[in-house]
C-alpha cells in the first residue's frame, strides 16, 4: 500500500507506520509506502495522523500510449472490485512527456473500465463523483502506470470534528504533523496563542491522549468495496482506543477574535475533548506565562495571505511578547512569509522547511529560558 502525505512529513509518517506495524516500509517524496493486509488498511486509515489518503495498489504496467493504456485497463479484472451497477470516480496524477493531460486520462480509463462491463454483462456502471462505490487512482510515472484502489475516499484530513472553521483554517494533517515536529509528547502544558478554530489544540490532544485521530470521520471508502468486514474493523477500532493514555496537563488556547473562539469551542466540544483544553478570548500580545513549569507552544501566525495585517509590526510583536512575558517556553511556528522572520528579533534554535498549502514555509522554533544568563534567547 501506499501512504500520501505533505511534503518534509515524510519521516513522521514512515515512523507512524512503523510504530503500528506496518511491514517493509519504504520511503518517497510525498509518501511511504508499506506491506499490510486488510485489517492493517483499515488501522492505518483510522490511525495514522500524517496520512492524507492510504492507496492500495492493484495492478502496474509499462505504457506507451493511449491506446495501450485503454487496453491494459480494459483486460484487468473488473468484476472483483465493482458491481456493474456499481458507481465509480477517477482521479489520475500524471508525471510523464507521453501524456500531458489528467483528466484526459481519467477519462480514458473510465471508458475502458466501463466498456468492459458493457461488453461482458450488458450493463455499466456509473460515474459519480461524490460518493462512489469504488474510487480509483492512476499513477504515470514516465512510461510506468499503477493502478491503485483508493482506500480512504475523502482526504484524511477531514477528521470528521470540525463543525465550524475561520478564515483561514489550518488542515488537519498539517496541524498535527506540526504539533509532532515540534516534538510535543504530552509531558507539559501546551498552548496555541493564536489558535483560529482550534486545529492545533485537537491534533495536540488526541496526540497526547494518543486518540486515534479519524474515529469521528462519517465513512471511509472501504466501506463501500465488496470485501468490507465490519467485524474486523470494530475489532481494530477496539484495539486502537484501548491504546489511549491519560493526559495530566493543561492545553490552551487564545484567539484575539471572539468568532474564532466560538468556534474553537465548538469544535473542541464536538472532538469530546473539553475536559482537556480551555479556550479563551486573548490578545496574545497582552498575555504572559501563569506559573513557573514548562510550556511548549505551537502556532500558526496569519502570513498576510488571506488576512490583513502590517507584518513587520506583528512578528517584532510575537519576539517581543515571547522574550518579556514567557520564560520557560519552547516556542514553535510555521509561517509562509519568510521576510517577516527578520522581525521576530530572536534568533531560531531551528528551522524546518515544509509547504502550506503550495506556498514555501518554515517551522520556526525559538527558546526562552528562564532567568537572565547570557545569551538565554539562544541555543
Amino acid at each position: 500500500m501506499v501512504a500520501k502525505t505533505l511534503f518534509g512529513f515524510e519521516d513522521l509518517l514512515e515512523n507512524e507506520l512503523l510504530q503500528l506495524g506496518a511491514q517493509d516500509i519504504k520511503k518517497g517524496v510525498r509518501n511511504v509506502s508499506f506491506v499490510g493486509d486488510k485489517g492493517f488498511m483499515y488501522k492505518a486509515n483510522l490511525g495514522l495522523r500524517t496520512a492524507i489518503k492510504i492507496l492500495k495498489p492493484i495492478h502496474s504496467f509499462r505504457v506507451s500510449s493511449e491506446k495501450d493504456l485503454y487496453d491494459k485497463i480494459y483486460k484487468m479484472d473488473w468484476e472483483n472490485h465493482l458491481k456493474p451497477t456499481g458507481s465509480l470516480a477517477i482521479d489520475a496524477t500524471i508525471h510523464s512527456d507521453l501524456f500531458s493531460h489528467s483528466l484526459y486520462i481519467a477519462q480514458k480509463t473510465k471508458d475502458a473500465i466501463v466498456d468492459k462491463f458493457r461488453d461482458t454483462v450488458g450493463q455499466r456502471p456509473n460515474v459519480d463523483l461524490k460518493f462512489p462505490d469504488l474510487k480509483i487512482n492512476v499513477h504515470i510515472d514516465r512510461r510506468q502506470c499503477t493502478i491503485s484502489l483508493d482506500s480512504s475516499g475523502d482526504s484524511l484530513h477531514k477528521r470528521g470534528y470540525k463543525t465550524a472553521t475561520n478564515i483561514a483554517p489550518i488542515n488537519e494533517v498539517l496541524a498535527a504533523g506540526l504539533v509532532m515536529l515540534s516534538g510535543w509528547d504530552g509531558q507539559s502544558d501546551f498552548m496555541d496563542p493564536m489558535c483560529g478554530s482550534g486545529t492545533m489544540l485537537i491534533e495536540a490532544a488526541m496526540i497526547a491522549c494518543n486518540i486515534p485521530p479519524n474515529l469521528m470521520r462519517k465513512e471511509f471508502a472501504f466501506e463501500r468495496w465488496q470485501d468490507w468486514d465490519v467485524d474486523l474493523f470494530e475489532k481494530i477500532e477496539e484495539s486502537l482506543l484501548k491504546k489511549t493514555r491519560d493526559f495530566h496537563y493543561k492545553i490552551t488556547g487564545y484567539d484575539k477574535a471572539p468568532s474564532a473562539v466560538n468556534k474553537a469551542k465548538e469544535n473542541v466540544k464536538h472532538a469530546q475533548l473539553d475536559d482537556f483544553i480551555h479556550v479563551q478570548h486573548e490578545d496574545f500580545f497582552k498575555t504572559q506565562k501563569g506559573g513557573e513549569q514548562k510550556l511548549h507552544m505551537v502556532f500558526n501566525p496569519p502570513y498576510g495571505e488571506r488576512l490583513n495585517i502590517d507584518m513587520q509590526e506583528f512578528y517584532k510583536s510575537i519576539g517581543d511578547t515571547l522574550k518579556q512575558n514567557y520564560p520557560g517556553t519552547d516556542a514553535w511556528f510555521i509561517t509562509s512569509n519568510l521576510d517577516a522572520l527578520k522581525h521576530v528579533g530572536l534568533r531560531p534554535s531551528r528551522k524546518i522547511q515544509l509547504f502550506n498549502a503550495k506556498l514555501e514555509a518554515r517551522l520556526v522554533k525559538y527558546v526562552m529560558y528562564e532567568g537572565s544568563k547570557k545569551g538565554k534567547y539562544m541555543k
